[in-house]
């Protein structure tokens, strides 16, 4: 299982995203791959929001190696499962898709805890540090449901 996070600029919310489910894989001895990108390029190759850095390694996490990247069409491809954080970046990405037939490939992160709602993981970018605690809050909950979903065969 190959599976993509993304958010806009792939340096706050899918680089956490990505960090907590990789942590969780590994602690569950699950095979999966897990990467994360943006649907703009504005930030490509610079490094997480330092207050990302900081919430992960509150959590004993580590996000000093990533670098943010640009989702690519050829992404949309290998990735079996593609979780957006957001309304606008779910739009994006489908034009990003160009007619592809991906729509069962992606899906909101947050249903996998509330299934069929569509909820968004806030941008915290504008905000201070709790925002960013908030959302590792919620990517946590939704990493978990999706660890406890591979655990148990089904589907994503």
């Amino acid at each position: 299982m190959k599976i993509l996070m993304v958010c806009m600029g792939n340096i706050c919310r899918s680089p956490l995203a990505e960090a907590i489910l990789k942590q969780k894989i590994a602690d569950n001895h699950i095979r999966a791959e897990v990467g994360s990108a943006g649907t703009i390029r504005f930030h490509e190759g610079e490094g997480a929001d330092s207050r990302a850095l900081l919430t992960a390694k509150k959590h004993k996490l580590s996000l000093a190696d990533h670098r943010a990247k640009g989702i690519r069409p050829s992404d949309l491809d290998y990735y079996d499962k593609i979780f957006v954080m957001d309304k606008e970046n779910h739009k994006n990405l489908l034009m990003i898709a160009k007619g592809r037939n991906i729509n069962h490939k992606i899906d909101f992160l947050m249903n996998r805890v509330h299934k069929g709602k569509n909820l968004e993981v806030p941008d915290p970018y504008y905000g201070g540090a709790n925002g960013f605690e908030e959302v590792y809050k919620m990517l946590e909950e939704a990493c978990e449901a999706v660890v406890i979903q591979l655990k148990e065969g089904k589907e994503l």
